[in-house]
């Protein structure tokens, strides 16, 4: 395989890299480091089958080269995390779309397949659990730019089934669920980095809202694996697939296993239990977990979904893919790894 990887020096392009070398295949990145780094792809520049553009899909020109190249194009570049879509909702919509319309044009152009990521995003504030990949979806209004993003994803899962129904453009959807792993960073508000780093710098778990709201976390190495089978299954071609654990725990739980999981750090002292908490959070955990209002993080009516948890009977159906690795074995290797990368 000849494979263009555009976002390839973020965090799960960059395991995706890393993942379809191994295989030997030939890879290709195209990343503008917005949001990716290089330090996620420096290990590979010596190896002869791995290229690097720093440019941006919007490069017309460069794209269209890159493309003539390959024969399946990964398309990972986007605009995530929470923060960074409440922040720059111009940049979020403008990422997302026109970057997703610039690569399917220039697939089009040579007939080469494109594996689209997309998100758990787009369930918006369905409460059937768990999400089916044809259920339907109710999105928040337009005046809370929160929901700028799960609606421009929807539009790029929209013109890329397009494409597939009315041009015939081989193409693969893959919805990720809470994607973890090492070199994600948490400055944009993914919650796993931004609690080790807490922990590991003796600082308190910053919980936003109650600590109620649950997540499914995917291991990246599950999730790599999972995008590598269905870009070479033909039975995957102009289907959506969630791509996930089933394993939920709420966000007050998985701070709390992040200390325990980091107390080994002689930085992070023991935590008591007391039977009766306040506000969720006993008295013992109070210096270590600290309770945050949406309102004092992100814009004044911010909204969050309670539970987001895949059905991934269409994809472990299609391909036999369902994880392997546990939050628990996840946690404890992110936690070696920033132990090194405090830097992240």
């Amino acid at each position: 395989m000849k494979a263009l990887i555009t976002g390839g020096a973020g965090f799960i392009g960059s395991h995706l890299a890393d993942e379809l070398l191994r295989q030997d295949h030939q890879v290709t990145v195209i990343d503008d480091l917005s949001t990716g780094q290089f330090e996620n792809i420096a290990h590979l520049t010596n190896n002869a089958k791995f290229h690097f553009a720093i440019d941006t899909v919007a490069n017309e020109a460069v794209l269209d080269r890159l493309t003539s190249e390959s024969d399946t194009i990964f398309h990972m570049a986007a605009a995530v995390g929470v923060k960074l879509i409440v922040e720059n909702p111009v940049r979020t919509i403008e990422t997302n779309i026109m970057g997703t319309e610039a690569v399917l044009k220039a697939a089009l152009r040579y007939r080469t397949k494109v594996i689209i990521a997309s998100t758990s995003e787009v369930y918006g504030k369905g409460n059937s659990i768990p999400f089916r990949e044809d259920d339907d979806v109710v999105i928040g209004p337009t005046c809370r730019s929160r929901w700028s993003y799960a609606a421009s994803k929807m539009v790029d899962e929209f013109l890329a089934l397009a494409y597939f129904r009315e041009k015939g453009l081989p193409i693969v959807i893959c919805r990720f669920f809470n994607t973890v792993g090492p070199r994600q960073i948490g400055r944009y508000g993914m919650v796993v980095p931004r609690f080790i780093q807490q922990a590991l710098r003796g600082e308190p778990l910053t919980v936003y809202g109650d600590g109620n709201q649950a997540r499914c976390f995917s291991d990246v190495a599950d999730v790599v694996r999972a995008t590598t089978l269905l870009a070479e299954s033909p039975e995957a071609l102009g289907q959506v697939f969630n791509v996930g654990s089933t394993e939920e725990i709420t966000i007050l739980s998985l701070a709390r296993k992040v200390l325990d999981l980091a107390r080994n750090d002689n930085r992070l002292p023991a935590v008591g239990h007391y039977e009766t908490p306040i506000n969720n959070i006993s008295l013992a955990e109070s210096a270590y977990i600290k309770l945050i209002d949406y309102k004092d993080v992100y814009d004044s009516g911010f909204e969050d979904m309670l539970r987001r948890v895949p059905d991934i009977s269409k994809i472990h159906g299609t391909i036999g893919w369902k994880p392997q690795i546990t939050l628990d074995e996840t946690l404890e290797r992110l936690i070696a790894f920033y132990r090194t990368h405090e830097e992240l």
